[in-house]
């Protein structure tokens, strides 16, 4: 029996596998690409495919494919690592959870509370982690990036708080727009907020990165 574990090794574990960064954006970022193309597009859907069709309007066809998609992506990361990525599976289990209830209740809630839970749980969890001492962002950016403790604490600390932000902007906009905006704004709203935030972490990123080979965590 293989003594590698079901879920990604710690980021500063050498055994870790990596992925792409690359194909690990597209394996996240995908379901949620599906999800606005099927809103968009849920009428079109329905015509073609009569048994889509049958769950209900073009937010609940989104959601069932977007759920699809999901467990497409986790499948396709078991695949290619044999380990389960954390962040996306805890999304994921989310996606599922809400995304039954959407469908079973036929109700728009469920789906549209989702990003406020996943996002409010990201923000605790990096939070929490932090308290205990444990710089957890390193499991979403390690391929991508090698910073030393300290830069890990700070952005993980920067992360934790920009994840209940967008958690609270969630609740404001489904809250008081349509459920076109809502979709509109998660994608293309959230999308660019993220890459700017992002892009405002590169000073940090730059300070603390380390050269290849040293260790950092």
């Amino acid at each position: 029996m293989s003594d590698e574990p079901i879920f990604e090794r710690d980021p500063s574990d050498p055994a870790r596998k990596t992925v792409n960064p690359l194909l690990k954006l597209a394996l996240e970022l995908g379901p949620l690409l599906v999800f606005f193309f099927a809103n968009a597009r849920g009428e079109w859907l329905a015509e073609r495919f009569p048994l889509l069709g049958d769950i209900g309007g073009p937010l609940f066809i989104a959601t069932a494919l977007f759920m699809a998609a999901t467990a497409i992506a986790l499948s396709v990361s078991w695949l290619l690592l044999r380990t389960l990525p954390v962040m996306p599976l805890v999304s994921g289990i989310v996606v599922f959870v809400f995304g039954a209830l959407t469908l079973y209740l036929h109700s728009e809630i469920f789906i549209k509370m989702k990003p406020t839970i996943v996002n409010t749980l990201f923000g605790a969890v990096l939070l929490g982690g932090l308290a205990f001492g444990k710089s957890l962002l390193g499991y979403v950016f390690d391929s991508a990036f090698r910073l030393d403790a300290e830069g890990w604490r700070k952005l993980t600390l920067r992360w934790g708080l920009f994840f209940l932000f967008l958690a609270a902007a969630n609740e404001v906009v489904w809250r008081s727009f349509s459920t076109d905006f809502w979709v509109a704004f998660k994608v293309w709203g959230i999308m660019p907020i993220t890459f700017i935030f992002t892009m405002s972490q590169m000073p940090l990123i730059m300070r603390h990165s380390l050269e290849e080979g040293t260790g950092g965590k």
